[in-house]
């Protein structure tokens, strides 16, 4: 099979093309605005305003103060500062060693939770989900320790789409006085970010997949949680995260996210009725394939399935060549061999979820493209069980 010329992007979740708006907004802070936020002359000046300017307009969105908002390099450090800066700080005080999370994290605060296990002697409890899941906040309530120090759980899944109660959580941490934080990496954009409505701590963001730049992001941690800085070197960041201040990121980030929330309802509108079409043609013309995540409590752009008999990478490669840009679970981990954890999570056996397909829809994409990949998939997905000694037709 030949490769099609035309490509059809289907990994939004992956990342997502940076708007020309935002392109527009960010080119002065390379050339001419260059100054180092941290010179006292008029061109380090013109830059510290810009931060300001991007700090005051996250935390508009956020609904809390600017001083609460730290800049980071990706959502990855975002979700690493949060759970070590206050893991580590809160020890320090003898608040205790207990952490808690889910089994359907991103890695990068299920590695960072496993890696303070190992080296620094940190408890971690894993709360279930369920077929969907979704966390029960009972089973986080029941959790909660007198030693334990926070509470970290996933707003909404990057592989599956399940959006979490994460506002009903939130209640029960406050309840008992335990700060709570939330990876809304994949939430930015299209669900609500205020901090106060959630009733939580510490929120991670990044840039890339709200059509902002790679490479910036966002801590949000509530005035009087501990923090205890994880990248020395500097005042930066009001003493919580050392480093140059990236300003033309920081600035596209701030645009992007300002772009994404004045336009949330229509895009979501939109995009979820592509994502239904989707699911529908999936689920009507193949058999043995299965939605994974929440069959309505998921995000707009979420279609994830598993197919059985087939392997993911295998779909991926088919789909490639007839233009498909889609992910088999995360992109992060979409080079593993080894089945997703979510997928698992959700217990589902490990010969299925290797059948794995997640295809995520955006700005660009239009109902011709949801009927492409509906007259596409079905092949794909019929030669390769050909293939397989495991299906009998």
């Amino acid at each position: 099979m030949q490769k099609q010329s035309k490509t059809i992007y289907l990994d939004h979740a992956a990342t997502t093309a940076v708007d020309p708006r935002v392109v527009e907004a960010m080119l002065p802070y390379f050339n001419p605005q260059y100054g180092n936020a941290s010179s006292i002359y008029g061109l380090g000046q013109e830059a510290a305003e810009a931060i300001d300017e991007a700090r005051r307009t996250v935390a508009d969105i956020l609904g809390c103060q600017p001083r609460e908002v730290i800049f980071t390099s990706c959502g990855t450090e975002s979700d690493n500062l949060a759970l070590r800066g206050v893991g580590w700080a809160r020890r320090n005080l003898g608040k205790g060693n207990h952490i808690i999370t889910s089994p359907i994290e991103h890695h990068a605060v299920s590695h960072t939770c496993e890696h303070l296990k190992k080296h620094f002697g940190f408890e971690i409890t894993y709360v279930p989900v369920d077929k969907h899941g979704l966390v029960d906040p009972d089973d986080v309530s029941r959790a909660i320790r007198d030693d334990t120090i926070l509470i970290s759980i996933i707003y909404a899944n990057n592989e599956v789409g399940t959006i979490e109660p994460i506002a009903e959580i939130g209640k029960v941490a406050r309840q008992m006085g335990v700060p709570f934080h939330t990876d809304a990496v994949q939430a930015g954009g299209v669900l609500s970010l205020d901090v106060d409505q959630l009733n939580v701590d510490l929120l991670s963001l990044s840039a890339h997949k709200f059509y902002g730049p790679k490479g910036v992001g966002v801590l949000y941690a509530r005035k009087g949680v501990p923090l205890l800085p994880t990248q020395t070197g500097g005042a930066h960041e009001r003493n919580r995260r050392a480093g140059t201040e990236n300003v033309p990121y920081i600035v596209g980030l701030a645009t992007a996210l300002k772009i994404a929330h004045e336009e949330l309802e229509a895009h979501n509108q939109r995009i979820a009725t592509l994502r239904d079409r989707l699911i529908a043609g999936v689920l009507e013309s193949i058999v043995e394939v299965e939605l994974t995540g929440h069959p309505t409590n998921r995000l707009p752009n979420n279609a994830s399935f598993v197919f059985k008999y087939i392997e993911g990478e295998a779909m991926l490669l088919n789909l490639d060549l007839a233009g498909i840009c889609a992910s088999s679970g995360s992109a992060c981990s979409s080079a593993s061999l080894e089945a997703s954890h979510v997928l698992l999570a959700l217990g589902l056996p490990h010969e299925v979820a290797h059948g794995s397909l997640r295809l995520t829809l955006g700005r660009e994409n239009t109902e011709e493209d949801v009927d492409y990949v509906l007259e596409t998939l079905p092949g794909i997905v019929q030669k390769l069980r050909d293939m397989s000694p495991l299906y009998s037709n």
